[in-house]
């Protein structure tokens, strides 16, 4: 018999483990309930909008979402979203929990522009400063490369090649892996190899959205001393090492602890994002006025996220041919 979850919240995602009796036969299965698809202000439930594609296993099952194409961890320990197009993390829930990954409720699933919200892949630079801003595999397409899995974890690894298309982008050649973890925590990461003959300068960003009750009552520690303030002409500033949030908010931290904690007072928890191979953290925020200016977020979406990215500033990584360098960033409740 299914045992009733009426005592569950309605926004959580619940895996359990279900038996029925058939004849002689006891059989056993798993049953997943998904929650609101618009639980808190600006953000939504995309598993309502997966349909269901093709199985590759027990706990990985490819489906299609608006007209990209998306690989749907379902395991017992946690669940998750991972786009081809992009390379992109929408979602990550452990078991019981609710989403620690944002998604704007007007993300455009066309195909045609970046998602907002989720783990974009900003590769091979990161920022603004040439086109595509944030390089082009936020919105190339990436082939699954290969998985693995177990009771106790689940592990995708996702590809991207140089190509026609990215050589008239970027003159070099190469090769992206991303690799998604997924247990009682996330771990995500971000390779890349040169596989030109001739060295080649890179940067990057795990430019990460975390899902918040409420920004206002928000904090992150462990973001160092001195940062960039992207709001006010890239003034370099001292910091106390605890940021919280009233404003619009674009800071570059130089010198970051390898633990970032954001503590969401309002939820009662505090998620943490373990950073390797990155020289710097950026905190994002838009606030209401630049919330209100972009299409795909809603004009309150900035109350319920918080940018923490692991990055690789100002691409400042030279590799030279076969050398590779990866940036990390490992997620979980605490």
């Amino acid at each position: 018999m299914l045992t009733s979850l009426s005592n569950h919240p309605p926004d959580l995602l619940i895996i359990q483990r279900v038996e029925q009796t058939k004849g002689d036969h006891q059989v056993a299965f798993l049953v997943s309930v998904i929650g609101n698809p618009h639980d808190c202000r600006g953000t939504m439930d995309i598993y309502q909008k997966l349909t269901n594609k093709k199985s590759f296993s027990e706990y990985l099952t490819l489906c299609a979402l608006g007209n990209i194409e998306a690989v749907h961890i379902h395991h017992p320990k946690a669940s998750a979203i991972v786009s081809l197009f992009g390379g992109h993390v929408l979602s990550y829930r452990p078991a019981r929990e609710k989403d620690l990954i944002w998604m704007s409720s007007r993300a455009d699933f066309s195909g045609k522009k970046a998602l907002r919200g989720g783990i974009p892949v900003c590769w091979p630079w990161f920022g603004k400063f040439r086109a595509p801003g944030h390089g082009f595999a936020r919105t190339s397409h990436w082939s699954i490369a290969e998985f693995t899995e177990s009771p106790q974890y689940v592990s995708l690894s996702l590809s991207l090649k140089s190509s026609e298309e990215t050589l008239k982008i970027w003159p070099f050649e190469f090769q992206t892996t991303l690799k998604i973890e997924i247990s009682d925590a996330m771990k995500v990461s971000l390779e890349g190899t040169n596989t030109d003959s001739k060295a080649w300068d890179m940067g990057g960003a795990l430019h990460t959205y975390l899902s918040v009750s409420d920004i206002s009552s928000t904090s992150v520690s462990g973001v160092g001393n001195e940062f960039i303030d992207g709001t006010n002409g890239n003034e370099v500033k001292p910091s106390s090492g605890t940021l919280s949030f009233d404003e619009e908010t674009d800071q570059v931290f130089l010198r970051p602890e390898n633990r970032v904690i954001i503590n969401d007072a309002s939820a009662s928890r505090r998620i943490t994002v373990d950073n390797t191979g990155n020289n710097c953290v950026v905190v994002w925020n838009p606030w209401k006025t630049l919330s209100s200016s972009m299409a795909d977020m809603s004009d309150d979406g900035f109350r319920t996220m918080v940018c923490v990215e692991s990055a690789d500033y100002n691409s400042s990584l030279t590799l030279q041919p076969d050398q590779s360098h990866a940036i990390t960033t490992e997620i979980s409740l605490r």
